[in-house]
């Protein structure tokens, strides 16, 4: 062969190698392919206790947000399942995650939440829209859950949402909650309520469930001048059947969340459920990708709440939203 075209080749092949080493070492390119290969593939397992919209957006903000952090394609496969607010199937659903290997499991709702943790002891668990999760013995303690449980408060703003109904509705002096006798987060919201009503001159009237089945008569059976919805799934379920009632009563409804005003309650200062699971998911990947545990990561809220109004809603029940309120909404639903 001839010598000066081995010279001219190696000398090729050297350039050739000193260009892909420079490539390699240059600028973000280099970083942002190192860090999607920390990405290593996952299985999670989600469970919702039952479909409202509240709950769905969890779901979705949750996936959101792990996509948004590279666990997409093949680096992530999901198991999704729904209880539809049947226990049995609620902690079916546990059992057989316990049993699946999983990278991680998220629990939307308290009883799911509750369900998990009584099945699931050596995978790390996520909840999301739990409302008073030491009162559901879910953790130890906000600041240090001490398991292999943690994850993201719905705690609404109870106080602030019964000062919303007086101002909507100033010549009220009762309030109705329909609400989850089974439902630890139902019950807790309903003391919180009643807190807050002293301080404003308003008397609780309530009327505990067993099943959404049972929403619409409960609210016909309470004489009241309003209603409030706590994050309750049996009654969020059933929505309709309440504001139906409501209507025909000409009273207004103060819902916990912004998906139920958006449905037909009056107004709400409430939490963004998306939003919600998306700072869900920044936990999830703090605890796959970057090795955190559980027992060391406290339960996390929503620390900014939003007004949401529906025009339409209000106008039905006789209720006058003043043009300031709308002005500073974060969303105003008129249909």
């Amino acid at each position: 062969m001839n010598v000066s075209r081995v010279g001219k080749l190696a000398a090729g092949l050297m350039a050739t190698a000193l260009l892909a080493t420079a490539c390699g070492s240059s600028g973000g390119s280099g970083d942002s392919s190192g860090s999607a290969d920390e990405v290593k593939p996952v299985k999670i397992g989600i469970s919702q206790y039952v479909s409202h919209p509240s709950l769905d957006a969890v779901t979705e903000g949750f996936k959101k947000g792990m996509k948004d952090a590279g666990y997409t394609g093949d680096k992530v496969s999901y198991d999704l399942q729904n209880a539809q607010a049947d226990a049995s199937t609620n902690t079916a659903i546990m059992g057989q995650f316990a049993q699946d290997k999983l990278d991680l499991v998220l629990a939307v709702a308290t009883p799911a939440a509750q369900a998990a943790a009584q099945s699931i002891t050596d995978a790390p668990v996520l909840f999301s829209a739990v409302t008073d999760p030491v009162e559901a013995k879910l953790v130890k303690s906000v600041e240090a859950p001490g398991g292999n449980v943690t994850g993201t408060s719905d705690k609404n703003p109870v106080k602030e949402q019964m000062e919303l109904l007086k101002e909507l509705a100033p010549d009220a002096k009762t309030v109705g909650i329909v609400y989850s006798s089974g439902e630890v987060n139902s019950t807790v919201q309903v003391k919180w309520a009643k807190e807050a009503a002293a301080d404003l001159d308003l008397k609780i009237k309530e009327k505990a469930i067993s099943a959404s089945s049972e929403v619409q008569q409960a609210a016909q059976a309470l004489d009241v001048d309003a209603y409030y919805v706590p994050t309750d799934n049996a009654v969020v379920s059933a929505l309709e059947g309440l504001l139906q009632t409501a209507q025909s009563k000409k009273i207004p409804v103060i819902a916990a969340d912004g998906e139920s005003v958006k449905r037909g309650a009056t107004a709400t200062y409430g939490i963004n459920y998306e939003k919600l699971g998306v700072q869900t998911a920044d936990m999830a990947v703090k605890i796959l990708k970057d090795g955190e545990k559980p027992a060391d990561m406290p339960v996390e809220t929503l620390t900014d709440v939003e007004l949401y109004v529906n025009t339409a809603a209000a106008k039905k029940v006789g209720v006058k939203i003043p043009q300031e309120m709308i002005d500073k909404a974060a969303e105003v639903y008129k249909k």
